[in-house]
C-alpha cells in the first residue's frame, strides 16, 4: 500500500468515527428528557411593585396562607376557627376553604376593592388581628393575595391541578460542624409538565431539634452531632431529607475495618461509616445467651444451660442456640403475646361471641397461637384475620350451628377453625371508621386517625382516602342471628330455636345461659356469626334498610390509599382487595409494619421508631436495612422464624452494650446493644424462674401454663395482677403501641424491694431457697416435733399461772377465801406439770445437739453464691461481688438467711430487671 493510499484509508476511518460519534450524540440528546424551565419562586415574581401575573389557588395562595400560619391548628386550622373564620388544618380541602374565604355572611374578599378584602387588611393591622401582624401592606406576600381577589378569587375543583412529584435538594445533608447551614430548594412538578421553585411555600419542619433547625425558608442550620430528617410538605407531598453531622473524624477512608458478616451489618455499618460510628466489641458467651433467651422466649438460662454454653467450642453454638430457642413453646407463646397485642386481643370488648361461657381472649390466643406453632406464613395468619368468616363457602347456618356445637360439646379447639372470626366482634371495632383506624394500626403500622377529619401533615393520606378505605370494612358484622334478607338461614334459625326446651321470650344474657344448658344436653343451638354482604348493583339502602342490616351505606368503588379505583361490586367480599393490596410486591405498609416491631423486640427501638407510626414524615433510621429485611420476608414466603434468625444472628444483635468513644450516645443506628426494661410478662417470668426450685426452673421453655407470656387477653387475676400492670403490660385498650409501657416506675422499684409476693418467691418451701435451706438442716423428727409442743405447752402454763396468781390476791382481798384456797391448789398443780415439761424439754435439746448437721446441696458458701449469680444474672460473679457475698453470708445467723439476702439483692439490681 503506497503512502496516498494508506492516508486516505486514515482519513476514511476518521470522518467515520466523527459520523458515528455525532450518531450517537444525537440518538443520546433525543432519548434525554430536555431541560424544562423551572418557574421561579413566588417571592421573585411577586416583590416587583408592577407583577400582574394571577396566582392559583391551590398551588400559590393556600401554601402560602399555610406558611403564615393561618391554617394552623392555633389559629383558624383548629376545628373551632378563630373570629368565626374556619379553614382545613393544613390546608388541603381547597373547596371548603375557597367557600370559607369567597362566601357567607362576611366573606374574606371584596372583589370591588381586594385592599378591603379581610385577608388584606386585617393580618396586616397588628392590633385589630389577633394573631397579631403577619405580613405587610405592599409586600410580596400582599401582592399574592391582592392579585388573585382582583383576578376574581376563582377556584375550579373541576381543575385541581395534580402534583406529580416534588423534588428536593439537596437529597441529603453532611453537616462536619455546628452552626453550619444548607438551604433547601422544593421543585413542585405538575401532571401537565410545569416546574416551579415552590420553596417560600413550603411547610418545613424538623425532627429532632437537637440535631437540625429549619426555619419557614428552608434553610437548615446544625447543632449537635447525631442524624435526624428535616420534612417537607407542600400540597400532597411529603418529603424527609436526611441530615447528617459525623460524631468523630472516623469516616470515609478514615474509617476502621468492621467486620460484617450479614447484609443486616452490611446495611447498618454503611450507615454508621457515614456517622463516623463505630460499633462495640462482640458480647460475651453469657451475655449473648442471656440476652437471645429472654428475646426469643423470654426465659432465663438456667445454670446448667450457662455452663454447657461456655464449655462449648463449637464456633456454630450462637446459631444453634438460637434455632432451638425458635422451636420452643416459649417462643411460640411470646410471638402470640405480641400479635395478641396488634390486633387488641382484649376481654373486655368481647361479648356475646358465644353462649358458652368460655373465654373468647383464650380463643384468639389459641388460634394464633396454633400458627405460630406451626410457623404459618405471616401473611396467611394476616388473611385468617381480615377475610374471616363464621360460615365457609357452601355451608348452611345449621351445618355452621352443628359444627360450634358439637366443637364446644367434645372439647374441640377453636384453632382448628380456619379463620379467626372474634376479631370484628370487638365492642369498639364496629363502624366503618373505628375499623379503618385500627386496621391500618394493627397491619400496616400507620396511624391514620388524623386523616378523618384532615389530611395527614405528615404522609399523603387526605379526609377523601380515609373515607374511600374506610367502605372496605363496610360489608361485615358480628350479628346474634341471621339477617332477615337472609331467609334461609333465618328460617333455620328460628327452626332451631323452635326445637329448644326454653322460654321463647327470653333474650340477651338470659337466652344464652338457656342456650349454654341446651348444648350440655347435646342439642344444637344458634351462634352469632360473622356475616359479610356484598355490593349489590342495585342496592338501594333508605335509612330504614341500614338501621335494619346494621349497615353504613357503601359506593360501589373505593380506593386502597390513592390506587386505582376498585369496583367493589366484582366481589363477594368487600376485604378481598385490600388483603390483595397488602399482599403486592411494592406495598409499602404490611410486610415492613411486622418486620419493624419484630426488630423492636430485639433492640431498644424500631428502624421507624414509634413502631405504629409509619408515615413519610416519620422516615426510618435506616431506610435500606427496613427495606432489605422488608423484601426478604415477602421472599421468603412472610416466614417468622426466617425474620427471627436474620436478626439475631447479625453481629449487630449480638454487640456489647458497652459502649465506645464514637458510639455512647448512639439510640437510633444500632452500634451497640442498649440496656432496655424487659416486658411485664418477661419481668414477672423471670422472678418466678430465678427463685424456683431445681425441678421447675428448668421447665420455663417447654411448660407454659403458667407463664405471664401466655397469658391470652386483657383480664388478669390471681398474683400476677399487681407486678404485670406495673411493670406496664399492654391494656389493649387503644389503636397504640403505647399501650405497652417499658418506663421504669417507683412503683417497680417498691415492688422488688418491699412486695410480699416477692419475699415469698424467694423463701418459700418451693422456692430454690427453701430447697437450700431444708437441705441444710436436720430432718425434722417425732422428737423435734414434740419439743415445739412442750415449748408451746410452756408458754401457756407461764401465761395460766400469772393469771392464777392474780386471781388469789384479788378473791383474798375480797374476803372470798375458799374460791381462792381452789384456784391455789391448780396453781400447784401447775408449777408441778412446769417442772415435767422442763425436764423432757431439756432431754430433746440434748439429744438435738448430739444428732450432726447435714449439708448435702453444697460443698462451701461459695458455691452457693455462684448459683444465685448464674440463676439470676446468667453469668458467674467477679472476685469482687463473690468476697462481698461471702462476708455477708458470715455476718448472717445462718447460710439460708444469708442466701435469702443474696437472692433479694440480685432481684434488685439494674442488671437483672433489664436486657442487655
Amino acid at each position: 500500500m503506497n503512502a496516498i493510499t494508506s492516508r486516505f484509508w486514515l482519513l476514511l476511518v476518521a470522518a467515520l468515527a466523527i459520523v458515528m460519534t455525532s450518531s450517537a450524540s444525537a440518538e443520546s440528546l433525543g432519548n434525554a428528557e430536555p431541560d424544562l424551565k423551572v418557574a421561579p419562586t413566588i417571592i421573585d415574581r411577586f416583590t416587583p411593585e408592577d407583577v400582574t401575573e394571577t396566582p392559583d389557588f391551590q398551588k400559590h395562595v393556600i401554601p402560602l396562607m399555610s406558611r403564615m400560619g393561618c391554617n394552623g391548628r392555633s389559629c383558624h386550622g383548629s376545628f373551632q376557627g378563630r373570629g368565626g373564620f374556619i379553614l382545613s388544618l393544613f390546608g388541603y380541602d381547597f373547596k371548603a376553604d375557597h367557600a370559607a374565604i369567597t362566601t357567607g355572611e362576611e366573606p374574606r374578599v371584596d372583589l370591588e376593592s381586594p385592599d378591603e378584602s379581610l385577608i388584606i387588611f386585617k393580618p396586616t393591622d397588628e392590633d385589630m388581628h389577633e394573631g397579631g401582624q403577619v405580613y405587610e401592606l405592599g409586600s410580596w406576600e400582599h401582592r399574592v393575595l391582592k392579585n388573585w381577589i382582583k383576578a376574581g378569587a376563582k377556584f375550579d375543583e373541576s381543575q385541581v391541578a395534580i402534583l406529580d412529584r416534588l423534588e428536593v435538594t439537596p437529597e441529603e445533608i453532611v453537616f462536619s460542624d455546628k452552626d453550619q447551614t444548607q438551604q433547601l430548594t422544593a421543585i413542585a412538578v405538575w401532571a401537565d409538565g410545569s416546574r416551579e421553585d415552590v420553596t417560600p411555600l413550603c411547610r418545613f419542619t424538623t425532627n429532632d431539634d437537637q440535631v437540625a433547625n429549619i426555619d419557614r425558608d428552608g434553610l437548615v442550620s446544625s447543632n449537635e452531632s447525631g442524624d435526624t430528617h428535616v420534612v417537607v410538605a407542600y400540597d400532597k407531598a411529603v418529603i424527609a431529607v436526611p441530615v447528617l453531622r459525623p460524631v468523630s473524624q472516623l469516616i470515609g477512608e478514615s474509617y476502621p475495618d468492621v467486620p460484617a458478616p450479614t447484609k443486616v451489618d452490611q446495611l447498618v455499618v454503611q450507615k454508621l461509616r457515614k456517622m463516623g460510628i463505630v460499633p462495640s466489641d462482640l458480647t460475651s458467651d453469657e451475655q449473648f445467651l442471656r440476652r437471645v433467651s429472654l428475646d426469643i422466649a423470654g426465659t432465663l438460662p438456667t445454670p446448667s444451660e450457662i455452663r454447657a454454653f461456655n464449655a462449648d467450642s463449637n464456633p456454630d453454638k450462637r446459631a444453634q442456640k438460637i434455632d432451638q430457642l425458635l422451636e420452643t413453646p416459649a417462643y411460640v407463646a411470646k410471638m402470640t403475646t405480641l400479635l395478641c397485642d396488634i390486633t387488641g386481643n382484649n376481654d373486655q370488648q368481647l361479648v356475646n361471641v358465644s353462649p358458652m361461657r368460655v373465654g373468647p381472649a383464650q380463643e384468639w390466643y389459641d388460634w394464633i397461637y396454633d400458627r405460630v406453632e406451626k410457623n404459618t406464613p405471616y401473611d396467611q395468619i394476616a388473611e385468617g384475620i381480615i377475610l374471616a368468616r363464621s360460615r365457609l363457602e357452601g355451608e348452611s347456618y345449621r351445618e355452621y350451628c352443628e359444627e360450634m356445637s358439637d366443637m364446644y360439646r367434645e372439647g374441640d379447639s377453636f384453632a382448628d377453625r380456619k379463620y379467626m372470626t372474634h376479631y370484628w366482634a370487638r365492642r369498639e371495632f364496629r363502624q366503618p371508621e373505628e375499623r379503618a383506624i385500627a386496621f391500618a394500626y394493627a397491619f400496616m403500622g400507620v396511624r391514620i386517625q388524623c386523616a378523618q377529619c384532615h389530611k395527614h401533615p405528615f404522609d399523603v393520606w387526605s379526609k377523601n382516602d380515609f373515607d374511600e378505605f374506610k367502605t372496605f370494612f363496610t360489608g361485615a358484622r358480628f350479628a346474634a342471628q341471621p339477617p332477615r334478607n337472609d331467609r334461609d338461614a333465618f328460617d333455620e334459625y328460628q327452626a332451631m330455636l323452635d326445637n329448644l326446651d326454653i322460654d321463647k321470650t327470653l333474650r340477651g344474657n338470659q337466652q344464652r345461659r338457656e342456650f349454654a344448658k341446651q348444648l350440655q344436653k347435646g342439642k344444637t343451638v344458634p351462634f352469632p356469626e360473622l356475616v359479610v354482604t356484598p355490593v349489590r348493583s342495585n342496592a338501594v339502602r333508605n335509612a330504614k334498610n341500614k338501621k335494619d342490616r346494621g349497615l353504613a351505606s357503601r359506593s360501589p368503588e373505593a380506593r386502597v390509599l390513592g390506587e386505582e379505583a376498585i369496583d367493589l361490586r366484582d366481589y363477594e367480599d368487600v376485604r378481598e382487595p385490600v388483603m390483595e393490596w397488602l399482599r403486592g410486591k411494592d406495598n409499602p405498609y404490611f410486610a415492613r409494619a411486622i418486620v419493624n416491631r419484630v426488630w423492636a423486640t430485639y433492640f431498644s427501638a424500631g428502624i421507624v421508631n414509634p413502631t405504629d407510626d409509619l408515615s413519610l414524615g416519620n422516615p426510618p433510621s435506616n431506610a435500606p436495612l427496613l427495606d432489605y429485611l422488608a423484601e426478604q420476608f415477602v421472599a421468603h414466603d412472610y416466614d417468622l422464624k426466617w425474620l427471627h434468625r436474620e436478626i439475631a444472628n447479625s453481629r449487630t444483635y449480638q454487640l456489647s452494650w458497652v459502649p465506645n468513644e464514637t458510639n455512647r450516645f448512639d439510640t437510633r443506628n444500632f452500634s451497640r446493644a442498649v440496656p432496655r426494661r424487659l416486658p411485664a410478662e418477661v419481668a414477672y417470668d423471670i422472678i418466678q424462674q430465678a427463685t424456683a426450685g431445681d425441678e421447675t426452673i428448668g421447665t420455663y421453655l417447654s411448660d407454659i401454663d403458667k407463664r405471664a407470656i401466655a397469658i391470652p387477653g386483657t383480664r388478669l387475676t390471681g398474683n400476677s395482677s399487681y407486678p404485670l400492670q406495673i411493670f406496664g403490660r399492654s391494656e389493649r385498650a387503644s389503636n397504640c403501641d403505647c399501650d405497652r409501657s417499658m418506663e421504669a416506675t417507683l412503683l417497680q422499684t417498691v415492688f422488688l424491694q418491699n412486695d410480699f409476693s416477692l419475699h415469698s418467691a424467694i423463701g418459700s418451701n418451693q422456692s430454690w431457697v427453701g430447697e437450700v435451706g431444708r437441705s441444710m438442716k436436720p430432718q425434722i423428727d417425732k422428737k423435734s416435733t414434740q419439743e415445739q409442743q412442750i415449748q408451746a405447752q410452756i408458754k401457756r402454763l407461764y401465761e395460766q399461772l400469772g393469771n392464777g396468781r392474780d386471781a388469789i390476791l384479788r378473791l383474798t382481798e375480797n374476803g372470798n377465801k375458799q374460791r381462792a384456797y381452789e384456784i391455789r391448789q391448780k396453781v400447784t398443780a401447775g408449777r408441778k406439770r412446769l417442772e415435767k415439761l422442763r425436764n423432757q424439754l431439756d432431754e430433746l435439746k440434748t439429744e438435738a445437739k448430739q444428732k450432726p448437721v447435714e449439708e448435702v446441696a453444697f460443698d462451701s458458701p461459695a458455691e452457693m453464691v455462684e448459683e444465685a449469680y448464674l440463676r439470676t444474672l446468667s453469668r458467674k460473679p467477679s472476685e469482687k461481688e463473690m468476697t462481698i457475698s461471702l462476708s455477708h453470708f458470715q455476718e448472717a445467723k445462718d447460710p439460708v438467711a444469708g442466701l435469702h439476702d443474696l437472692m433479694w439483692a440480685l432481684l434488685n439490681t439494674k442488671e437483672f430487671i433489664v436486657n442487655h
